[in-house]
């Protein structure tokens, strides 16, 4: 009997955020399923040890997803290695937490700048090569696009962004023989997640929701829903059994009787948040520890 071709057999996909979470996680599921993964993120020690793992001669490259510049680099870099992308997965993200009057702004700005304009500046890059190919976009957009958290107020409104944003290009690529797929995930166990349980707000806001939808999924699990749903060049893709129908009931989630609990718990996630700020500055309450590491890194080289 032949064997069964790959589904992914060949094809080259861009995966932004590759080097930890989800998009390491769906670096190695492409792997698995015959395509050629090429990782790009902005830690460049984590890159290369996911590169490792992938094996000889997989893409590696580290750029900010803020600059178009960058990515257009990143894109040139993998058309001159390997001829062609197939498809390209715009998942790098950050997520900022704080109450709105107390929220650092630079940490509002950059999670939008991150999660917004860097799914625009990937996407703009890789198009001309996806078109040529009549390839397939993957965009992140997370449950937190239409279920919109209290102090999560700059994801929410990123995640809520970049859903609009692949609804639109959907229409318009569909001509040009591409398709485009968003991702909506729940709780899925990644640094993004990991990092969020160490702030006591944070924790205190995931206890405010029902057990089904605070059930978490290993980001290995998300990653073959997430090759699956590109094979298939899916307009949608969930993470979480649930989240299909939360999606149909979303009109219904910001009535006062849905929000009814998170009003409760809301002024007890500011006082818990103003004692960090307290303690340890507003950085370190609005960012997780690698986002933080990353603006001082930030600050320290710039002019």
């Amino acid at each position: 009997m032949p064997q069964a071709k790959a589904p992914l057999s060949g094809q080259v996909v861009l995966i932004t955020g590759a080097a930890s979470g989800i998009g390491a996680a769906t670096a190695l599921e492409v792997l698995a399923q015959g395509g050629l993964p090429v990782l790009v993120d902005c830690d460049a020690e984590p890159l290369a040890q996911m590169a490792q793992r992938c094996g000889p001669g997989t893409l590696q490259l580290v750029a900010d997803v803020t600059s178009l510049a960058a990515m257009e680099d990143a894109v040139a870099h993998t058309l001159a290695h390997h001829g062609r992308i197939d498809a390209v997965f715009a998942n790098a993200g950050v997520a900022a937490f704080g109450p709105l009057a107390h929220v650092d702004p630079q940490a509002w700005k950059r999670c939008v700048e991150v999660n917004v304009f860097g799914v625009f500046n990937t996407v703009r890059a890789a198009l001309p090569a996806v078109v040529q190919a009549r390839g397939y976009v993957l965009i992140n957009a997370s449950v937190s696009s239409f279920a919109h958290p209290p102090v999560m107020s700059a994801y929410a409104a990123s995640k809520s962004a970049v859903e609009a944003m692949g609804n639109s290009w959907r229409i318009e690529l569909a001509a040009h023989g591409v398709d485009v797929g968003v991702v909506h995930a729940g709780w899925v166990r990644t640094p993004l997640v990991t990092e969020g349980a160490l702030h006591p707000g944070f924790v205190r806001l995931r206890a405010t929701m029902p057990g089904p939808l605070n059930a978490e999924t290993s980001a290995e699990d998300a990653a073959r829903a997430i090759v699956r749903g590109m094979a298939q060049r899916r307009s949608r893709i969930f993470i979480g059994r649930w989240l299909r129908l939360l999606f149909a009931l979303r009109s219904l989630l910001h009535l006062p009787f849905a929000e009814r609990e998170l009003r409760r718990a809301a002024p007890e996630i500011e006082a818990i948040y103003l004692e960090g700020l307290e303690a340890e500055g507003a950085l370190a309450s609005s960012f997780g520890p690698r986002e933080r590491e990353r603006t001082l890194a930030r600050e320290r080289h710039s002019p």
